[in-house]
């Protein structure tokens, strides 16, 4: 056990407030936690005891954590607070300056800036006061706090702007395009005669005149259908691109969304929920393999075995979330990308690691994927959602330009 524990310990009053005080910032990095789970704790703990580290942490895990999202703040949360020291190191390499380079391949061990806001109170690390003038005269000169808000990556956000990210995915109007139906409805300047309805009026009024009836095809959105990679590649990017999801569920009919990692899982039911912080509760309990490994081409598989001719059956658009690193290539992968393809409309391939100026389809998934997609775009912020959506809203197409360059370096 750390010596911070020990200490408090054998002084025999402040292991309950330190509780406390953990609590208070599991609640703040953006934990549900109440005083009845307090409470929970500290007979958990008592019933445990403190001798062993590893049994402190798993109490501690069994009481505060019930869903997959929270299981890393509370992981970082506890290393802080009880004094970790390899995590506190990660922690100061944050506070102090630094000069940012190429993105570490260790990123997702990184202390979150939600768990540092939490244990400091929300408040950020005093600056030397030269420091504090060049940082206020370049935010004048370069971006407003919205435009870096747009422009942040999902990975970077701390607390509050992930909660003002959500709000702004919430305000969100997501059109699509119109396209017709095989359906026809009555239209005075309609290209086509109402054969039917023409030859009912004109025997309703005894043949003397004929007035003709003309009609239009129906319009209607195209049905979307989403595939979100849930695996711990792509965790931090899934959990906010479900609160779009909702938005998109909540906006129109005939919208589907699947989740898949090791297995694939239905969960537009639980989208249609008006709460979105109810609908994600729910799918916690239902999707078992997040933040797992991936296997894709076996998703896929399942997926156009079983839910294509449900879902895709009148030219739907497919929006294909994932970062295309699949851990079994033997699985068929290209073979079912290309009857996907071949089932929609379009297929449009969101990937956040689009995100690297470097970037490169060298991956044995990316290189399968990508001959068989419409379009290739990012997906890491609220920038790229909005251009999203503007996507949505123009006449489908097959082969955008864009994606063209990509398949040919993945050729």
């Amino acid at each position: 056990m750390s010596e911070r524990l020990d200490n408090e310990s054998a002084e025999g009053g402040k292991l309950v407030a330190n509780l406390m005080h953990f609590a208070r910032a599991l609640r703040a990095a953006g934990l549900p936690i109440g005083p009845g789970r307090v409470l929970d704790a500290v007979r958990a703990v008592e019933t445990v005891g403190i001798t062993n580290r590893q049994d402190f942490y798993w109490t501690l895990h069994a009481v505060f954590v019930n869903r997959h999202s929270q299981r890393e703040l509370f992981d970082q949360t506890f290393h802080l607070f009880w004094k970790n020291p390899q995590i506190l190191e990660k922690m100061m390499s944050l506070i102090l300056p630094e000069i940012r380079g190429t993105e570490d391949a260790d990123a997702r061990d990184r202390a979150s800036r939600r768990v540092i806001e939490a244990l400091h109170g929300g408040s950020e690390p005093e600056l030397d006061p030269a420091d504090e003038y060049e940082v206020e005269f370049d935010a004048a000169l370069t971006y407003s706090p919205a435009e870096m808000l747009q422009r942040m990556d999902f990975e970077e956000m701390s607390a509050a702007e992930i909660e003002a990210a959500k709000a702004a995915i919430r305000r969100m109007r997501l059109p699509l395009h119109q396209v017709a139906t095989r359906r026809f409805r009555r239209d005075p300047s309609g290209p086509r005669i109402n054969m039917r309805d023409t030859l009912r009026s004109a025997m309703r009024s005894g043949g003397s005149s004929i007035p003709l009836i003309r009609k239009r095809q129906r319009q209607r959105p195209p049905e979307l259908v989403v595939l979100c990679d849930i695996s711990g590649s792509m965790s931090r990017y899934s959990r906010m691109l479900l609160h779009f999801m909702h938005a998109l569920t909540n906006d129109r009919d005939r919208v589907h969304t699947l989740l898949f990692g090791t297995r694939l899982t239905n969960v537009t039911h639980y989208l249609r929920e008006k709460d979105v912080d109810v609908a994600l509760d729910r799918i916690g309990e239902v999707v078992e393999d997040w933040s797992g490994g991936t296997r894709i081409g076996h998703c896929l598989h399942e997926f156009n075995r079983d839910w294509s001719r449900r879902v895709l059956a009148q030219g739907a658009v497919l929006l294909f979330i994932s970062d295309g690193l699949d851990r079994d290539p033997s699985s068929g992968l290209e073979a079912e990308m290309e009857r996907l393809h071949k089932s929609c409309r379009t297929l449009i391939w969101l990937n956040p690691l689009l995100r690297y100026e470097g970037f490169e389809p060298r991956a044995a998934g990316i290189r399968a994927i990508l001959p068989h997609v419409d379009q290739f775009r990012p997906v890491h912020n609220l920038e790229s959602l909005e251009q999203l959506t503007k996507v949505l809203g123009e006449p489908v197409s097959r082969r955008a330009e864009g994606v063209t360059q990509w398949q040919r370096k993945a050729a």
